[in-house]
């Protein structure tokens, strides 16, 4: 346990873009932390907000500064500039903290070969369908492990989350802080790996855990999906060496494979006016979907709501189609300008 006396300096970065409709919350829940006022400062990271957030954020005894570049890794670095302290702590603007957050991320760097803190997220709302679908589906976009894992590399499934990371400041300048290349997605994780290839130790600790405002509507919902394969992209053109780069690269080419193969079937299907490939593609489609209602039926008889193990399917789907075709887009998009 850390001494009061030994609680090292933390500074508290929060990007914002137009989080007028949640940024109290989260600014109330930041200044009530159980942390040495002397060591802790609340730095609010600005985008060119252009509804009431700055003003609430000046109502509170926190610092505001203009983002300085674009994208959210800009936000990020733009917040280590103006910060001070020893340990950097990351959450947004959708995100509501518990009173012990501050002492639990510094609690795990006591070890100083210690880089990287990261915990877990809960939708706050209770009576979204999509926020409980989040916490509860198969592809967590949310970090899913349940134990403190310390290691030097990442694993599958066992992400941390960019709301919710803390960094110890001179471990992330030897990775060069945060890559303004890499945005839409996997732009909180790549420095996170590029700390382990420098021997720092990881930690994942669901201790360390916030509530946050999950997307509320399936056009958001697909949207964020859209943009996380963007970011996917972005990361096989930029960090070809990274191992994150090569698992999602393996995705989209088999997720793209697999889109292929079924849209041709269709093809033929209506080029020939046959039943065959209709059946070929729709029983490749209905495997995937059974294997999926399987694993959400212990979630739908503990909820009792039967009707997960049919919608809960459906959305992993939607958003798979559109966490590849946001790889696509990205990809053709970055390819083009190098050809131009």
């Amino acid at each position: 346990m850390v001494q009061v006396s030994e609680y090292p300096s933390l500074s508290v970065i929060v990007p914002v873009l137009n989080m007028g409709k949640n940024i109290r919350a989260t600014l109330e829940s930041l200044i009530k932390l159980d942390y040495p006022r002397d060591n802790i400062e609340i730095i609010i990271v600005d985008g060119q907000s252009k509804d009431n957030t700055r003003k609430i954020v000046k109502e509170y005894p926190v610092q505001l500064v203009d983002q300085e570049g674009k994208g959210l890794n800009a936000a990020r670095n733009t917040g280590i500039k103006y910060s001070s302290g020893e340990i950097l702590a990351y959450t947004d603007g959708d995100c509501v903290v518990p009173r012990n957050w501050a002492k639990k991320i510094v609690e795990n760097f006591e070890d100083p070969f210690i880089g990287f803190v990261g915990g877990t997220m809960e939708g706050y709302d209770r009576t979204s369908v999509l926020s409980n679908y989040m916490d509860e589906s198969l592809f967590q976009s949310t970090p899913g492990f349940r134990i403190r894992i310390e290691t030097t590399d990442l694993k599958l499934m066992q992400f941390p989350a960019g709301a919710n990371m803390a960094f110890r400041r001179r471990a992330l300048a030897r990775v060069k802080f945060f890559d303004e290349n890499i945005t839409y997605g996997f732009d909180d994780l790549q420095p996170v790996e590029a700390m382990g290839f420098k021997g720092f130790r990881i930690v994942l600790d669901p201790e360390v855990s916030i509530l946050h405002q999950h997307r509320s509507t399936l056009r958001e919902l697909l949207k964020q999906h859209f943009n996380y394969g963007r970011g996917g992209s972005l990361l096989i053109i930029h960090k070809r060496a990274s191992i994150l780069a090569s698992w999602y690269a393996a995705y989209l080419i088999s997720t793209l494979a697999i889109l292929g193969i079924l849209s041709f079937l269709l093809y033929i299907g209506f080029k020939i006016n046959h039943p065959l490939p209709f059946n070929l593609a729709f029983g490749v489609a209905g495997i995937f979907f059974a294997f999926n209602t399987i694993y959400y039926l212990p979630v739908s008889i503990r909820s009792r709501k039967l009707w997960k193990i049919v919608v809960y399917p459906a959305l992993d789907i939607l958003r798979g189609i559109a966490f590849t075709l946001g790889g696509l887009h990205q990809m053709i998009q970055s390819l083009s300008q190098k050809v131009v």
